[in-house]
């Protein structure tokens, strides 16, 4: 049961995310069916400022001791630093020893990480901060590509409107899926949103390292739609099939198969964006013959469908 959920804040926290928290967990839902919920907010020291990431302070009437007993200790985003507050740490420590679940929004999940919980633990955090995260907390395992993780006593969200997600999966694990329509409805969000990180993260392009391939990559993409063998693209380099190959994986990390497939999930992303096109006529236009093979690799790529992602990042001149 959800009967008491504390925010810990320590400075560098995120408004936004610590009024996440609030939102689903410290307004009264009772009207709505939402069984009421105990929320507290502490710092290291009752009463005193706690600095937020956009400078204006906030005071928690609460200090750490808020968090004996609680049913649900949430973590908002904060800064990334080199160390956090030992008694916070500690804290979280003795919550996770007594039985309370932990919740983390965004970079919340180093704070758990540096109080130790996260080792051998499924996690996410902001896909940004993902490389960052694997080298200071090798041991835990990271998966970059999700909205949240729920490992059971710990529940990690990735970045910023994914602590919405993390927060009503919780209210519906623990309250049931009315709870947390209930609270949806009333935030004018969806109850649960299909996909993951992917969709929202940069793809990077594959770069030369230097220019000896760069005619053969502007040939590529201006000729995109068609089939290139690497013995029909090791003659366009002047070049042995052999070598070709090798400069090619030299000099942008790939094959020459990936990195076209990558170029073609990018001319896709702008089409479903900026066009009206049909996902056949947008899978001819970039190279990938059928909407099966479009669908195959843009969803291996993005983590979504086509048709998904359009939906979430069409502008609306598309």
């Amino acid at each position: 049961m959800l009967r008491t959920v504390t925010a810990v804040l320590i400075d560098g926290v995120a408004p936004f995310e610590f009024g996440v928290l609030c939102e689903v967990f410290g307004i009264n839902r009772s009207e709505d069916g939402v069984p009421p919920i105990e929320f507290r907010v502490c710092g290291l020291e009752a009463g005193a400022p706690v600095r937020t990431s956009v400078g204006v302070p906030i005071i928690p009437p609460l200090g750490l001791d808020a968090l004996d007993g609680a049913d649900l200790v949430a973590v908002p985003a904060t800064t990334i630093r080199d160390g956090y507050p030992p008694a916070v740490l500690e804290a979280l420590r003795g919550a996770n020893r007594g039985g309370s679940t932990l919740l983390s929004e965004c970079s919340g999940a180093f704070v758990l990480g540096a109080a130790g919980l996260l080792d051998d633990r499924s996690c996410t955090t902001h896909w940004r901060h993902a490389d960052q995260f694997a080298a200071r907390f090798p041991r835990a395992n990271l998966n970059p590509d999700v909205l949240f993780v729920d490992d059971g006593d710990i529940v990690t969200s990735a970045g910023t409107a994914s602590g919405i997600d993390a927060c009503l999966h919780v209210v519906r694990r623990e309250l049931g899926s009315a709870a947390a329509t209930a609270i949806a409805r009333r935030m004018v969000v969806p109850p649960q949103r299909d996909g993951g990180q992917r969709q929202y993260v940069d793809i990077p392009i594959p770069q030369c390292t230097s220019d000896s391939l760069q005619p053969v990559l502007t040939w590529m993409l201006e000729h995109i739609t068609e089939e290139h063998t690497v013995a029909a693209l090791a003659h366009q380099a002047r070049m042995s099939e052999r070598s070709f190959a090798r400069h090619f994986v030299a000099e942008t990390g790939t094959t020459p198969h990936k990195w076209l497939s990558t170029q073609r999930v990018l001319h896709a992303r702008r089409l479903l964006e900026l066009t009206g096109m049909s996902v056949d006529e947008i899978a001819r236009e970039c190279g990938f013959g059928s909407a099966a093979l479009l669908r195959h690799h843009f969803q291996r790529m993005v983590g979504v469908a086509p048709k998904d992602y359009r939906r979430t990042f069409a502008s609306q001149g598309a």
